[in-house]
């Protein structure tokens, strides 16, 4: 692995910032372009939103990011995974190897993961790259969802991809 992942802190703000920046271009077809997002991102994190930054082992620098959004427990112990990549390391196989470490926390048990048994990735069907890596990654489509998220100003379609525990190689 040539990186490695973990909770976002106070003082990664300017390296997020800088990321989103020089990646908005690749970002903004599908996501909302927020570089000044990060200290609002940071008061949301909890039970129901866990966030992961992938960081470069090498340089130290910000691969991406991977939100584990609308966590639920109880029976259903359920998280939808959403991720963005940043240049210049887009494209390196790096933000396919975090994922993977991002899937094994989440499956992983309490109190070293998350405990889920499900998880979820919802991406627009344009998205090439993101519909390629819930692929790599092992996650089987479920279906299509029309007008699913409001993002960039309309409602957006969505193919599902989703993943159990039971399925995943990493445990």
């Amino acid at each position: 692995m040539r990186v490695s992942i973990r909770p976002p802190r106070p003082e990664d703000d300017a390296a997020h910032r800088a990321a989103v920046l020089r990646s908005a271009d690749h970002l903004s077809p599908w996501n909302p372009v927020d570089p000044d997002g990060f200290h609002e991102l940071l008061r949301r994190q909890g039970p129901e939103l866990q966030t992961f930054l992938i960081i470069n082992d090498e340089d130290g620098g910000l691969v991406g990011k991977c939100n584990v959004a609308n966590i639920v427990r109880a029976r259903f112990r359920n998280g939808a995974l959403g991720y963005d990549s940043y240049r210049p390391y887009n494209g390196t196989g790096r933000m396919s190897e975090g994922m993977r470490l991002v899937v094994d926390r989440c499956f992983a048990s309490w109190p070293d993961g998350l405990g889920l048994h499900r998880l979820e990735i919802n991406v627009q069907p344009d998205n090439s790259r993101s519909v390629g890596m819930a692929k790599r990654l092992g996650f089987r489509h479920e279906g299509f969802s029309p007008r699913m998220l409001y993002i960039n100003d309309a409602w957006r379609d969505h193919e599902r991809f989703a993943l159990t525990a039971e399925e995943w190689p990493g445990l």
